[in-house]
């Protein structure tokens, strides 16, 4: 049974950097592929990047394309999510999840999330 944890988030100021951590347990990524969320109170969950096992490739949605770099290192099971140039829009909470990844990238399309990780961008 496949289990996601999320950690790294924290308060940064506009402009600054976090990298957040997708661990997983209990089988290996190299069967998943894995996406990246963010959630908002009252919202539902949106893509942010996404990465597949197969080809290892990857998509972004377009506000966080060159500013956020999604990577897998297989010997320690994990998924980053490297997030650059923070702005308030990116506030949220994080959450990882595995299933289909495409540049649709549809919370429907993924499951088995982690408890999340809250970011917050303040001056």
């Amino acid at each position: 049974q496949l289990q996601l944890v999320e950690s790294g988030g924290g308060l940064v100021q506009p402009g600054g950097s976090l990298k957040l951590s997708c661990v997983a347990s209990g089988n290996s990524l190299d069967y998943y592929a894995i996406g990246w969320f963010r959630q908002t109170p009252g919202k539902w969950r949106e893509g942010v990047a996404c990465i597949d096992n197969k080809d290892g490739r990857t998509f972004y949605r377009g506000s966080a394309k060159g500013r956020f770099t999604i990577s897998r290192d297989k010997a320690k099971n994990t998924v980053y999510l490297e997030m650059n140039n923070l702005d308030s829009a990116d506030a949220g909470e994080y959450s990882c999840g595995w299933g289909y990844c495409s540049a649709e990238m549809s919370s429907t399309d993924f499951g088995t999330w982690g408890p999340g990780t809250q970011v917050t961008v303040s001056s």
